[in-house]
């Protein structure tokens, strides 16, 4: 289990929001905070402390007035940490390898590789063909409805019909490099984690996969090591001191040194 960071900007500033508030009418969300530093100034940080794999996220869509700020802040950060993060939203073949080329490690995809709800297999293998599979994260992210995971899209706004499951994770495994999944109910809520989730992640296990949502404090990390059989990477956002919370940066980088 590895701690990734998080770097989420919307409007043009880092912020920690609830994830299911996101609305694109009106670039509204709700916010648990907003930092007065910008996105370089994280991405230093995590440089400094020589963390690999975080990931940097543009919560605007693209005909949005602030996405051109937003966009400023991820590039910026990429600058500060040339292939120490990834990137992702709004990535599509034709920008990515702009953000490659601006130090990302990785971009990551969830919206265009999904149509009418369905994965599009397609356009996958022309992201596959135009980046290769080694720097491409598919985004698995997924709210529960009728007691199972479905991805959602478009800032977590649409559902799909593709559900997360074992026979999807290894039929995806062989176009992507890594999976991030954010469990999209308790993004931002720092009121516990998924188990279900966070289980069948742990017991599936074939390449990297990075949680996140909920996380509030050490014994949610401690369950998550437990349940996710130690192989689960974690991202804490809005419970991290960082970002307003009580889980102190510090001894959550102590604490995976020890796990």
């Amino acid at each position: 289990m590895e701690f990734r960071p998080c770097i989420d900007i919307h409007n043009g500033k880092v912020k920690q929001i609830v994830g299911g508030s996101l609305k694109d009418a009106g670039n509204m969300a709700q916010e648990n905070f907003v930092s007065e530093q910008d996105a370089a100034f994280y991405a230093h940080m995590y440089k400094e402390a020589n963390i690999h794999g975080g990931h940097i996220i543009l919560l605007n869509a693209k005909d949005s007035e602030y996405y051109e700020a937003t966009k400023g802040q991820a590039l910026a950060a990429l600058a500060a940490y040339p292939g120490g993060l990834q990137v992702g939203g709004g990535i599509t073949v034709t920008n990515a390898r702009e953000f490659l080329e601006a130090g990302a490690s990785h971009v990551i995809v969830t919206s265009y590789v999904f149509r009418d709800g369905r994965i599009d297999y397609e356009r996958l293998a022309e992201l596959v063909t135009a980046v290769g599979k080694e720097k491409l994260v598919l985004d698995l992210s997924c709210r529960k409805r009728d007691g199972e995971y479905y991805i959602v899209t478009d800032r977590w706004q649409k559902f799909t019909e593709e559900k997360v499951t074992l026979s999807l994770l290894n039929k995806l495994k062989d176009c992507c490099d890594e999976f991030l999944i954010h469990a999209v109910d308790v993004e931002g809520k720092a009121s516990g984690i998924e188990t279900e989730l966070v289980q069948m992640l742990g017991e599936w296990g074939k390449i990297p996969v990075t949680y996140a949502g909920g996380v509030g404090s050490f014994k949610d990390l401690e369950q998550l090591k437990i349940l996710g059989q130690n192989r689960v990477n974690v991202t804490i956002g809005s419970a991290l001191d960082l970002f307003g919370g009580d889980m102190r940066y510090q001894e959550v980088l102590a604490y995976m040194k020890e796990v």
